[in-house]
């Protein structure tokens, strides 16, 4: 609530308490869909790493609130509602709920993540709508899971699915119902998850229905504008601080998910009083697998990169996004013609994106300018497909490491910039019992983060027996290549690692792409690590000591990366030896 109180509104005749506090049921309904979906769904996925998110629009399908979940789901939330409206038109009842994903015909981000969207109508009066996206743990195609890190087309990821009305008039329908089903390798845990989005839509819509007859349905929807209008007047208020110019940058991925190749993402950002407009022109041509970008899943990248650069207060919703122009040139790797795939841009593309934008502002703003995130190296491995036991491990807990920034060192585990540290991690001990495994370490790298006067994100060093045959889709995008890169001065951490031991003591280094069968095996993982903020003979002594007692920093490190001196039991700092090899290396004061 403190995003609206923050100032007045400049509405006439609205009471910004009132406002503050209708904004507060609103989140407070998306966490509670949340909660119902982490205690009703079946697939691990969604009940222990919240791989979902919940939101609500305006009746026109402007996004009102995402406090649930990850944003590279919610920012374009927008759209799927807009898709919904476009289909069905006046032709809403009170009891449908629709089902959509595709990216090209559905306003989806990725196949895999499927939205659930229920109309609010009090007194026949169309509110807004409660929506669920969710990422199923199956939805057919080349690969179990839902990766299919060999395709080329659309076709290959899995079903498709146009704006389809799954509910009609509170009776749902058995036979979509029954093909959503039967295109599953996990039915049953598709069966449970889709009740649950079901359900969690309905308790939201029945909480914002009870919310607009109290107020009246005038009221509320004029709150709604109100709302709005106030995450407009936030970001341009922000953007105005900014000196007004055009800024550049660029941001590659080294292979096309078949081989090496550099495939560059390029925006150029223009500040313009309090508007931005954020322009992909000279961004290289849609690649051949399944890492383009959708419209839906940029636009919400830039959202979210945009938003995340201000105050942490900052409104994240539709009318902030109305200070944003985004201009995507068809056919690239920002905004693919179709078949184009496209199922690993929640996670890769929208990494790039976020750090081309964060490089592109970081110019306009260098204090706030964030260092570079590690990219994802989580891919999954899956077993017992065709059996009455089919299971779909996440490795999330190789989850990277993030950028250092002013103030603030990396978090050593975070993951992917599209969520922000939304994914939760596995509890290894569950994972045990669910699946074939056994966990032989999870612990901080050390010696990866990238140097600086605040460091970044050590990244992890991750093993697991898997103690059957199964198949593992990679998707090792932060391997081979740093991807934390280093800001004012600052280090890049250090890139992923993946290697596969068999038992018969055969070592491999892992495919960085690829869907392939296995025998019991070992796989560790070394998870990338983020880039350092500044100057690393700047940082505090105290750090460096602290990093060495928690062994994510060597002495020798110590000493090469930052001039620290311990003394001989390494529990304390030389401080005059520390000053003087300091002083040596030129140490620029803080």
């Amino acid at each position: 609530m403190n995003a609206l109180a923050a100032e007045p509104a400049a509405d006439a005749g609205v009471d910004p308490v009132t406002l503050a506090l209708t904004q507060g049921l609103f989140d407070d309904t998306c966490r509670h869909m949340g909660w119902i979906m982490t205690r009703t769904a079946c697939s691990p996925i969604l009940t222990d790493s919240h791989d979902f998110s919940c939101f609500i629009t305006d009746r026109e399908g402007t996004l009102l609130s995402q406090s649930d979940g990850i944003p590279i789901h919610t920012g374009g939330g927008g759209f799927t509602v807009a898709a919904v409206l476009r289909v069905f038109g006046d032709r809403i009842s009170e009891g449908d709920v629709f089902v959509s994903s595709d990216p090209y015909a559905a306003g989806g981000n990725h196949p895999p993540d499927w939205v659930i969207s229920r109309p609010i109508i009090v007194d026949g009066e169309l509110i807004g709508f409660t929506c669920n996206r969710a990422h199923q743990s199956d939805i057919g195609g080349g690969a179990a899971g839902t990766y299919n890190s060999r395709a080329t087309e659309i076709w290959q990821e899995g079903i498709r699915l146009p704006v389809m009305r799954l509910v009609e008039r509170g009776t749902m329908r058995r036979d979509l119902w029954q093909l959503l089903l039967l295109n599953s390798r996990t039915p049953d845990l598709m069966d449970g998850d889709l009740r649950a989005m079901v359900g969690s839509t309905r308790i939201g819509a029945e909480r914002i229905a009870g919310i607009t007859r109290e107020l009246g349905v005038e009221t509320t929807l004029s709150l709604i504008d109100a709302i709005l209008d106030h995450g407009e007047r936030r970001l341009r208020a922000a953007l105005a601080t900014l000196p007004d110019g055009r800024y550049e940058a660029e941001e590659y991925t080294h292979t096309d998910c078949f081989e090496e190749v550099d495939i560059g993402i390029r925006a150029a950002v223009t500040i313009d009083g309090d508007h931005v407009t954020v322009d992909f022109n000279g961004t290289d041509p849609q690649m051949r697998g399944f890492k383009n970008s959708s419209y839906v899943n940029t636009h919400s990248a830039v959202y979210l990169a945009i938003t995340a650069y201000f105050d942490a207060d900052m409104p994240r919703n539709g009318g902030a996004f109305r200070a944003i122009d985004v201009i995507l040139p068809e056919g690239t790797v920002v905004n693919p013609r179709p078949p184009a795939p496209m199922t690993f841009c929640t996670a890769a593309a929208a990494h790039e994106i976020g750090h081309v934008v964060w490089k592109a502002v970081g110019k306009a703003d260098p204090a706030r300018a964030c260092a570079g995130w590690g990219k994802s190296i989580h891919g999954l491995t899956s077993g017992g497909m065709g059996t009455s036991n089919p299971w779909v491990m996440y490795h999330w807990n190789t989850m990277s490491g993030s950028g250092g920034m002013k103030g603030r060192d990396g978090f050593n585990q975070f993951g992917h910039i599209g969520s922000l540290g939304g994914i939760v991690m596995h509890n290894v001990e569950v994972c045990e019992q669910r699946y074939p495994t056994r966990f032989i370490r999870q612990e901080y790298r050390c010696d990866s983060a990238g140097a600086g006067e605040f460091r970044g994100g050590t990244g992890i060093d991750y093993e697991v027996a898997v103690q059957e045959q199964a198949e593992y889709s990679f998707r090792g995008e932060g391997l081979i290549h740093p991807s934390g890169f280093g800001i004012g001065g600052g280090g890049t951490g250090e890139a992923g690692r993946m290697t596969l031991t068999f038992e018969d003591g055969t070592e491999l280094e892992a495919p960085q792409y690829g869907v392939e069968t296995y025998d019991p095996l070992r796989l560790r993982a070394w998870s990338p690590a983020g880039g350092g903020w500044g100057d690393p003979l700047n940082r505090d002594p105290e750090r460096v000591l602290r990093d060495t007692r928690d062994g994510v920093l060597s002495r020798e490190a110590a000493e090469a990366l930052y001039g620290v001196v311990l003394d001989a039991r390494g529990r304390t700092v030389d401080a005059e030896a520390t000053e003087r090899l300091r002083a040596s290396r030129g140490r620029v004061q803080a």
